[in-house]
């Protein structure tokens, strides 16, 4: 992951009040339930894509600073959150595909809302649709954010803190609890890490009425406020008085990952040429629905001049064509050039039908030659190899019977020999 120096994107409360969402007429409680449970979606896609805490984690915080510059009326929450999934797991080095990332949300939707569990065909228009809405929501949240992604978790200062305060261990996983919980809610966009880390400490040790130093304090060590923790518990007991968040329509555009529906960013209205020639504003981040309406307007406006511009091209040829007397034909004669004409050209499809089975049919004698080329080579091959073969054998017979008739040569001419040599004894002996 790359890490930058800027580290900036913190709100006040007065901000969260004012958000986009409440611009649109979404009330307080609305914006808390979509918000919970956007990151339920983010957590449980993590677990099911068996990804790290820390991708799970970062995806929460890309989630809540993306609404707090986008309403949740112009964005749905099912989207964004699946955008946020494959986000954060590209940045953690833990990257997964958008095919399974859709089939998780998918699978998920189906489970949550009792629909049947119908398989997401790849190839299909819907699969289509999604992943270019993912592709496209992703493009959103770079471009909010300013390709600044940068996130720190405030799970590695609380083993850190709990080391240095001499804590018992039974706070450790009590705390890092506490902490996944905390990216829930508004948190992570109106405090530090350091912050949060100390008020999840703090929580976890009144919840195990384990005591801690306070004189002198022992978050002053660790660059925290008293104000900071106890807006930290207070948020966090809030969060666990509420009920299980449920998804509520809120959005314009159809979300669904189980229909087809696609969702469409109004900044994506094609706009035409003489629209932005005639000095109509186009603003990509205004969604209201008055500039909707005007950005219709300058379409239709466009639309009636191009029908105008072609009926007159169609007034200025008629009015350079020759006069009836000059062109005058019999109706009946047209008519017969007509059914010529299509009589023609049904004639070159048929001829051109018929030129296409003459080619697959060459086609398929060339596949049949090849194929007896191909085993008539194999049948010379096997003859050769037998031939081969029983040469080799002969041979080898030859060889044996050579051996045989050899040995009883080497002692007819031992005999031969053996009687030259009694011959000159005897000639010897007769002239002695």
């Amino acid at each position: 992951m790359i890490y930058t120096a800027l580290d900036t994107f913190y709100l006040t409360e007065e901000q969260l009040i004012n958000s986009p969402s409440r611009k649109d007429g979404i009330d307080d409680v609305t914006e808390t339930t979509l918000r919970i449970y956007g990151c339920d979606l983010i957590q449980e896609s993590g677990i099911l894509l068996r990804l790290p805490q820390a991708v799970m984690a970062t995806g929460q915080v890309l989630f809540h600073r993306f609404y707090c510059k986008k309403s949740f009326a112009r964005f749905n929450v099912k989207r964004v959150a699946a955008s946020c999934v494959w986000l954060a797991s590209k940045l953690e080095e833990s990257p997964r595909k958008a095919r399974q990332v859709l089939n998780v949300f998918h699978r998920m939707e189906c489970r949550r809302e009792n629909l049947p569990l119908e398989h997401l065909d790849t190839s299909s228009k819907k699969y289509v649709d999604l992943k270019a809405d993912l592709i496209r929501t992703e493009r959103h949240l770079l471009k909010e954010m300013g390709f600044i992604c940068h996130v720190e978790h405030p799970h590695k200062f609380i083993s850190n803190y709990l080391a240095t305060l001499e804590a018992p261990a039974k706070l450790r996983q009590e705390a890092w609890n506490l902490a996944n919980d905390s990216l829930r809610t508004t948190l992570c966009v109106r405090f530090k890490s350091e912050v949060v880390a100390c008020g999840v400490v703090y929580a976890a040790a009144r919840r195990f009425q384990v005591p801690l130093p306070e004189n002198p304090p022992w978050w002053r060590a660790f660059d925290a406020d008293k104000a900071g923790i106890d807006e930290v518990c207070r948020v966090l007991a809030h969060l666990y008085s509420l009920p299980k968040a449920q998804y509520i329509p809120v959005c314009k555009e159809g979300g669904s990952f189980a229909t087809s529906n696609r969702s469409r960013d109004s900044a994506a209205l094609p706009v035409s040429k003489e629209g932005l020639l005639d000095g109509q504003p186009v603003n990509e981040d205004n969604g209201t629905p008055g500039n909707q309406e005007a950005g219709k307007e300058g379409v239709m406006k466009a639309s009636l001049d191009k029908l105008k511009d072609s009926k007159k091209s169609d007034d200025d040829s008629k009015s350079s064509m020759p006069s009836e007397g000059e062109s005058k034909e019999e109706p009946g004669k047209t008519d017969h050039r007509i059914d010529a004409g299509g009589e023609k050209n049904k004639e070159r499809e048929r001829e051109r039908g018929r030129d296409r089975e003459r080619e697959r049919d060459k086609e398929r004698l060339k596949s049949r030659e090849r194929d007896r080329g191909r085993e008539s080579d194999r049948e010379r091959e096997r003859e050769d190899f037998e031939r081969d073969r029983d040469k080799s054998k002969e041979r080898s017979h030859r060889s044996r019977d050579k051996g045989h008739s050899e040995k009883p040569k080497h002692h007819s001419s031992r005999d031969r020999d053996y009687q030259s040599y009694s011959s000159r004894e005897k000639d010897r002996r007769r002239h002695h």
